[in-house]
């Protein structure tokens, strides 16, 4: 996580990144976080040194984050690919939170994301037993948008990325600011953020560019300012 953390903080001061793909091998995107080094830990040692927090990194990014999940994810990795934006799966991947058969709980999130994009049925169903959910079911509740062939998942992840780049970076970081701001906030206080991103985006070059460009019948050249 420490390494994802450093390239991630690269790739945000990078101008020419549009977006990022995470992803695995084939048999597992993330099988979860290290058992034997938690094993003898201590209340006093994981509340005192933050235990996980570090892991947030990938959810705070501006830039979009898509996941390409192959095999398994999960506990920490099936965690670490809710962080992320967008979820592609291969049609073998995988997803739960087995953490209560080890006596714990989800400790990056999988109890508040997962069930943000599931539901409260499905999210405690996984929770309180363990079980694994197949691409075809994570993609029937919402956990991920599409699933593709095992060889094809990550090229696919690519195609989108390299569509979200083409977009203005700018704007794209406003409104992926505004569709997280629709899990943190009551509606009236979402739709008070998006209306104020939305006035925003008149403030930039690129948003008059872009109707120029519709207006004019050509393609928008947008500038990331």
């Amino acid at each position: 996580m420490t390494e994802i953390n450093q390239a991630l903080d690269s790739f945000e001061l990078d101008p020419q990144i549009g977006a990022i793909v995470i992803t695995g091998g084939e048999k597992a995107f993330a099988a979860g976080a290290d058992i034997k080094e938690m094993q003898n830990r201590t209340f006093q040692e994981c509340y005192g040194g933050s235990f996980l927090t570090h892991w947030n990194r990938v959810s705070t990014v501006k830039k979009p984050v898509i996941a390409a999940v192959n095999g398994f994810a999960l506990g920490g990795g099936c965690e670490l690919a809710m962080m992320c934006d967008i979820i592609y799966a291969g049609e073998k991947a995988q997803f739960g939170q087995p953490e209560i058969l080890l006596g714990t709980i989800p400790g990056a999130g999988g109890t508040q994301r997962l069930t943000r994009a599931v539901g409260k049925s499905m999210a405690m169903e996984m929770v309180l037993t363990g079980d694994r959910i197949s691409a075809q079911e994570a993609k029937a509740a919402g956990l991920v948008s599409k699933v593709y062939p095992v060889d094809k998942v990550v090229d696919e992840a690519v195609t989108c990325g390299e569509k979200i780049a083409k977009n203005s970076k700018l704007i794209v970081s406003m409104a992926k600011e505004a569709v997280n701001g629709a899990f943190e906030l009551s509606l009236s206080e979402g739709n008070r953020l998006e209306k104020r991103l939305f006035h925003s985006t008149f403030a930039t070059d690129d948003r008059k560019e872009g109707m120029t460009a519709f207006v004019e019948k050509r393609k928008a050249n947008f500038v990331d300012q």
